[in-house]
């Protein structure tokens, strides 16, 4: 202090009153539920049950959409191809292969001068059928499904835990049967078994953590009766099939045009003697394609168009024709541009894309209470304590990843501040602890700004995740403001 304040003229203030400078100088994490009222606080609650249904409906890609589509539509979105004349307040939907969607509130300025985006995804890890997955142990009769992960989990997670089987089938004819097997309380389960601790010693309690369970070992048990002709082959396999092609007209084959999943089963749940937390699967990141779905539903007519656009493929690096590396929101713009100005010239959409502001809507890692020391606490985000603002992601010296600019930056910021709205700002894990990408980096390539922005979820790709209500809640405000218009 002897130094500073001579060479700025200052005087060396006599008192300070306690606690002022604090109050003044200082960035302050308090839990979120401090700052909500009563009233914000039954707002969560009530956010949390339809969220909570939002993730029973939505388990996969292809779900997702639907549930998307329904929820939309029930508030007033109509399909964008059969909208050809459009004006301000104009709510619209645009499905992409079934996989990926789009809605759009026609804003009052033109598009040309871009738009508010909210981008998330709606795919999470899980375990894919392989193309020819069912066969038979012959010394157990125990027919089995071979698995491909998906995304990166802990493969040891999904052993012993009870597992729905979700997807759709192409049959031969081309017919197409949509699939879910483990939901409803009368249906059947599936599971992957493990050893006993009585037995591991020396076949599997000397692996490495990460190979508990090897990838090639994720194998599904999905019957163990053998059909009642004797002399055949794989009888139980054969029975499966049997049980298939009855309840669905399948042969063996028609794995190969399928598109299976095995997620775990069951609802998402309230978690806490408080209620405080949901435990769910596939939070990252329906958490934020709820909330950006649920903002754009309830916003009036905002000052540029608002889009909240929803990806499928981030977690395996968003590539293919229904990732964020696509052309798929060149196209999204493309195609409001010529319903909104009659035509769609490469400039136009240039200009659209570079005037848009975008919010990356995705989750991060919240510090875990157990293993703190893969976190560097002042930079770790808290469950409970607001959205977290991300400014870059990626890894090790920041590789792989969008890094926000400090005017940017500034701009969500004081969006947040105005509406008090609480937040924080967090990255993932230390500097060579891990790290992870976003689809932030590919918004960013059409020269638009963007940021990360969502909530923190404990046991990130785990099975079965947690998030708190009170973070829900103010991600969907945050989205709405945004949506808005900054």
């Amino acid at each position: 202090m002897g130094l500073f304040y001579p060479r700025t003229g200052c005087k060396m203030p006599k008192k300070v009153a306690k606690g002022k400078l604090e109050d003044r100088l200082l960035m302050k994490r308090e839990p979120a539920w401090d700052k909500l009222s009563k009233k914000e606080r039954d707002a969560a609650g009530e956010l949390s049950v339809e969220y909570r249904k939002f993730l029973d409906d939505a388990k996969t890609e292809r779900e997702a959409v639907k549930a998307i589509a329904i929820y939309a539509g029930a508030r007033g979105f109509h399909p964008l191809e059969s909208n050809p004349h459009t004006r301000p307040g104009t709510r619209l939907i645009y499905i992409w292969k079934n996989k990926c969607v789009a809605l759009a509130v026609i804003g009052k300025e033109p598009i040309t001068s871009g738009i508010s985006l909210v981008a998330s995804h709606i795919d999470a890890p899980r375990l894919d059928l392989k193309q020819n997955p069912l066969h038979e142990e012959a010394e157990t009769h125990i027919a089995l499904l071979r698995t491909h992960y998906y995304g990166g989990i802990k493969k040891y997670q999904w052993a012993t835990i009870p597992l729905a089987l979700h997807g759709k089938v192409i049959l031969r004819d081309g017919k197409e049967v949509e699939i879910i097997v483990g939901e409803n309380p009368d249906d059947p389960v599936f599971t992957i078994e493990d050893v006993a601790p009585h037995l591991y010693r020396q076949s599997q309690a000397k692996r490495h953590l990460d190979e508990g369970l090897k990838g090639e070992e994720l194998h599904a048990i999905v019957g163990t009766l053998p059909i009642d002709e004797k002399g055949h082959k794989g009888r139980t396999k054969l029975l499966v099939l049997d049980l298939l092609n009855k309840k669905y007209g399948m042969t063996e084959e028609d794995f190969a045009s399928s598109e299976l999943e095995l997620v775990p089963a069951g609802k998402a749940r309230d978690v806490g003697f408080d209620r405080s937390l949901v435990l769910g699967y596939g939070q990252d990141d329906r958490a934020c394609a709820f909330t950006s779905l649920n903002a754009i539903c309830d916003i009036g007519i905002p000052k540029k168009t608002a889009v909240a656009l929803f990806f499928d493929k981030e977690e395996v690096g968003s590539e293919g024709n229904t990732g964020a590396h696509s052309r798929l929101m060149e196209g999204v713009i493309a195609r409001l541009l010529q319903h909104t100005e009659g035509s769609c010239r490469g400039a136009m959409l240039r200009m659209a894309l570079e005037n848009t502001v975008a919010l990356s809507g995705d989750t991060t890692s919240g510090l875990d209470p157990l293993f703190k020391d893969v976190h560097e606490a002042s930079n770790a985000a808290h469950a409970g304590y607001g959205v977290v603002l991300t400014k870059f992601t990626g890894s090790g010296g920041k590789f792989s990843s969008n890094d926000a600019s400090a005017e940017y930056v500034s701009r969500i910021r004081r969006l947040l501040n105005e509406n008090k709205i609480p937040w924080q700002s967090a990255e993932l894990g230390k500097v060579d602890e891990g790290g992870g990408g976003t689809i932030a980096k590919f918004m960013a390539e059409y020269g638009m700004d963007v940021i990360d922005l969502g909530p923190c979820v404990l046991s990130l790709h785990a099975p079965m995740e947690l998030t708190s209500k009170a973070d829900i809640y103010c991600t969907k405000r945050v989205y709405l403001k945004f949506l808005e218009g900054l």
